[in-house]
């Protein structure tokens, strides 16, 4: 089977990394650090290794947070404050200072709710250009030149979001740009509560098989930070993971079967998969036979081989994904404002 024509379809950088494995992993760094009780990943991607995954060489950070699912405010917070230091370390990076003038731009559609995050995220950001332009004098300390708009999508607009963009940045003279796109994943933990944030810009639509023209430094000629939630997965993704849940499930019965605790469970049992272990290759073939033992890359792309030509390899999203782009739309807006004006971090402002 010639499986080569079937790309894996992820916007996230470390889960390409994880499935496509490359010679050149001592050029990948990886680091990790804690903020309020959060785990964030730091991953930066040499040229070599952007070519063999797909991806572009930078700087990437994810912020991995169950508070979309839980919707509790104050982990909600925590993720915001996480998020917040981020986006501050990428701005640094980048040379962006608070005498910067920025743009920030909301990709998608706003008439459909899982691509909807990137408007409804400018619907809560704070703009201050006009105030700069009417009354300079009048403008506070800590306060940032910031504008925003969302440029909708092709198909409403007729016209390449990446064409209104640089015409926009070419009007108004800005000095960087933070876009905000729905994504696209390959692990179905991932759905609205993974947050990526990279220098290295954006192909809008790349993650669903629609790609656009690319938004970053390169193109546009001023840096670009993209801030990207997975709110998607297709069905390629939703077999691989449920058959994956199905092995550790197998394999958690084998290894707890004669423990007193099993025989007093009445009807479906619970369980935490993330330390749930797969089972041993010889168990994983007994179960599934050749398709058990295949590496993680092969399996999605024979799904995919499987799916797709008959449109069935859908793009699926959560039940529950209004309230989960409402409550990602606040972390991100607000993470946005606290790191672009700092009367508004130290909390002189709300």
């Amino acid at each position: 089977m010639n499986l080569e024509k079937f790309q894996i379809r992820t916007d996230l950088a470390f889960e390409a990394l994880d499935l496509k494995k490359t010679a050149y992993a001592n050029e990948v760094i990886n680091e990790e650090f804690e903020e309020g009780n959060l785990i964030i990943k730091r991953t930066v991607i040499s040229e070599n290794v952007g070519k063999e995954i797909g991806k572009k060489p930078g700087l990437y950070y994810v912020l991995d947070t169950k508070a979309i699912k839980t919707h509790d405010h104050d982990e909600l917070k925590k993720c915001e404050n996480a998020l917040t230091k981020i986006i501050k370390e990428v701005l640094r990076a980048e040379g962006v200072t608070e005498k910067s003038k920025g743009l920030v731009v909301g990709l998608g559609n706003i008439n459909v709710t899982p691509d909807s995050l990137g408007p409804v995220v400018i619907d809560n950001v704070i703009v201050t250009r006009h105030m700069f332009l009417l009354n300079p004098e009048e403008v506070s300390e800590g306060i940032s030149d910031v504008s925003a708009f969302a440029p909708g999508v092709m198909g409403n607009t007729g016209i390449e979001t990446y064409d209104i963009i640089e015409a926009v940045v070419n009007k108004i003279k800005v000095d960087y740009l933070i876009v905000v796109d729905a994504l696209a994943a390959r692990s179905l933990a991932r759905v609205n509560r993974t947050i990526q944030v990279t220098n290295t810009g954006i192909s809008p639509g790349s993650g669903v098989g629609n790609s656009r023209k690319e938004i970053s430094k390169e193109t546009m000629g001023i840096p670009v930070i993209a801030i990207g939630v997975p709110t998607v997965v297709d069905a390629a993704t939703i077999a691989n993971d449920t058959l994956d849940l199905l092995l550790r499930y197998l394999n958690y019965k084998l290894e707890n079967q004669n423990r007193p605790h099993q025989n007093v469970i009445v009807g479906p049992e619970k369980i935490n998969f993330e330390e749930a272990k797969l089972p041993t290759e010889e168990y994983r073939k007994e179960f599934m036979g050749e398709f058990g033992v295949l590496s993680e890359e092969d399996k999605m792309k024979l799904l995919e081989e499987v799916l797709t030509p008959n449109g069935f390899n859908m793009m699926v999203t959560p039940k529950e994904v209004d309230l989960d782009i409402s409550d990602l739309s606040e972390v991100i807006s607000g993470a946005i404002d606290r790191s672009l004006h700092t009367i508004v971090d130290n909390g002189i402002i709300a």
